[in-house]
């Protein structure tokens, strides 16, 4: 039993790091690797009402909130090094993860049973999601850290979380704030780290409500809604730039690639014995 809470734990620190690092890698959705990883909609629930089942809810958020602190703090340290190096490569583990919980994420969506039209939300919010990425998201302009960018910065980081497939991570690099969110953590600097807190309380908050009431009213909908935007922000993060790859960069993105689509696959697994 002890061996058993054990490896539970670890697991729910991994996936919390995995989602934790969707706050902080371009092109990851925290909100959507949580849905990949079956945690979503008890996320959801847990902050619409955190004392219905308190004790019961901090054991089982315990160990993926510290993964989540751990994983955000640490690749704060490694992101501009691997980032800045080896980018293409690192993006094939992420993206195999995904690939490898999709069917799960795809029998959660129809666990209610699907019909044309569940077919239809996907594909359109496929299309609308990929289009906003392509064409939407560079309309922002550049901003100056401030306080209020900060709060701003927090709040994406919570739609993120509250929006699978939405990656904050993206607008703060065109927002100009990403260089600086990441020093900050990384020196764990107040004037920073404040109001990013305010900001990403605020947005869970306000819109977790709004959340549960969707999964009680359209459950299949809202998980068909997320299985197209996890199609499209997964498309949007697929390296494109080949012509620097060499054989090397070539074989580790394919090593890495398997290695998620495997990972991501025995995670999914697992949690079903979980549940």
């Amino acid at each position: 039993m002890e061996k058993q809470k054990r490896g539970f734990w670890l697991l729910q620190a991994f996936k919390g790091a995995m989602i934790g690092s969707g706050f902080i890698l371009p092109g990851i959705s925290g909100g959507a690797l949580a849905a990949v990883f079956g945690m979503y909609e008890r996320i959801i629930q847990f902050l619409a009402n955190p004392l219905k089942r308190f004790k019961e809810d901090v054991r089982y958020f315990l160990p993926i909130g510290l993964g989540a602190l751990l994983g955000i703090f640490l690749l704060s340290f490694a992101i501009s090094f691997f980032l800045g190096r080896y980018e293409s490569v690192a993006l094939w583990f992420f993206i195999g993860a995904i690939l490898g919980t999709l069917p799960a994420l795809w029998r959660e969506a129809g666990k209610h049973g699907r019909n044309g039209s569940d077919l239809g939300v996907t594909v359109v919010s496929a299309s609308v999601m990929l289009a906003f990425l392509l064409f939407g998201a560079p309309l922002f302009s550049k901003m100056e850290p401030s306080f209020g960018a900060w709060i701003l910065a927090g709040a994406l980081i919570g739609l993120g979380l509250i929006i699978p497939g939405l990656s904050p991570s993206n607008f703060l690099l065109y927002l100009g704030l990403y260089k600086g969110m990441s020093d900050g953590i990384k020196n764990l600097q107040l004037e920073v780290l404040t109001p990013m807190m305010l900001g990403l309380v605020a947005v869970l908050l306000i819109l977790s409500k709004i959340m549960e009431l969707i999964f009680q009213r359209w459950h299949t909908k809202l998980f068909h809604f997320i299985f197209g935007v996890v199609l499209a922000s997964t498309v949007m993060i697929i390296p494109t730039d080949y012509h620097t790859f060499g054989v090397f960069e070539i074989l580790w993105s394919i090593a890495l690639l398997l290695g998620g689509i495997w990972l991501g696959h025995w995670m999914s697994q697992l949690e079903e014995r979980v549940k």
